[in-house]
């Protein structure tokens, strides 16, 4: 039996996200708090509903990847949410970012409705939402997430399993950490490679093919070469997932240092100078003009 998808969430990842499911014949029926924006998904042949209850009633899998935490409990829990349209034999899996502790709430109340839940947050930004390459992260019972394993290969590349509930949103958090380390070390090498009078397209070249090559600097370093700060992955996003690790780490009685650095310098992109709806490579607007 095909199953019948639930996506609610096409923005920038969802889209991509969607597409492929489409291209693997599943029959996907989406929501979105803005209608507009699924445009792309329902020309590609999504079906809408309008609201999270209605497509948790109408399909076997609900999928769901928001922009924040709050987004998450009220898509959920809320009127309407996802909660009230529930049905027998179902999964719901949260592609989110978000934190640990609401992964847990979901999967709780997930067993008491006596259906399952996983969390499974994402990375590889809007190119591996697009070419199906993402990286999948999940948390929840094994057995549940044995019997996803043809959804998750239509969306991704690696798909791994972490744990019980939450394990999936801690390995996100980790994932996260190390990007900051990625980012700020890109922007870092930039702006020292510009005062020094060197061809910032041979530096990216030659440090990409060495021991320092890593994802950030191979896709977004182009990108900050072409002024192109279009968001792969939205700069208040990021912020959001540092703070979420930090608040983790906090709790854990663990200290982060650089990434709390990091959190300091996207806290003055976004919310200082107003740049969080640009990707997260415009944090060399802070250097760069």
């Amino acid at each position: 039996m095909v199953k019948k998808i639930g996506f609610i969430g096409t923005g920038v990842m969802g889209t991509g996200m969607i597409k492929n499911l489409i291209a693997h014949d599943f029959p996907v029926t989406v929501y979105n708090r803005t209608k507009a924006h699924a445009k792309a998904v329902l020309d590609a042949g999504a079906t809408w509903l309008n609201t999270p209850a209605e497509v948790a009633q109408a399909t076997d899998v609900v999928i769901t990847i928001l922009g924040f935490p709050e987004d998450v409990q009220q898509v959920y829990f809320g009127q309407d949410g996802i909660f009230e349209g529930v049905h027998s034999n179902q999964v719901l899996i949260d592609m989110t970012t978000t934190r640990p502790s609401i992964a847990q709430r979901i999967y709780a109340q997930a067993q008491a409705n006596q259906i399952d839940a996983l969390d499974a947050p994402v990375s590889g930004g809007d190119i591996g939402a697009q070419n199906a390459t993402l990286t999948i992260m999940v948390g929840g019972d094994q057995a549940v997430f044995e019997g996803q394993q043809d959804i998750f290969n239509a969306m991704g590349k690696q798909v791994k399993y972490f744990g019980p509930a939450g394990s999936g949103q801690h390995t996100k958090m980790a994932n996260q950490i190390m990007i900051a380390g990625t980012m700020t070390g890109l922007t870092e090498m930039l702006v020292y490679a510009k005062k020094a009078g060197l061809d910032l397209a041979a530096v990216l070249d030659t440090v990409g093919n060495g021991a320092a090559a890593n994802w950030s600097l191979s896709n977004y370093g182009p990108r900050i070469l072409k002024n192109d700060y279009t968001p792969g992955f939205f700069a208040k996003h990021f912020l959001k997932d540092l703070r979420i690790a930090l608040d983790s780490a906090r709790e854990m009685k663990i200290e982060l240092p650089a990434t709390l650095e990091a959190n300091r310098l996207y806290q003055i992109l976004v919310e200082d100078k107003g740049l969080g709806n640009d990707g997260t490579q415009a944090l060399i607007k802070l250097w760069w003009q």
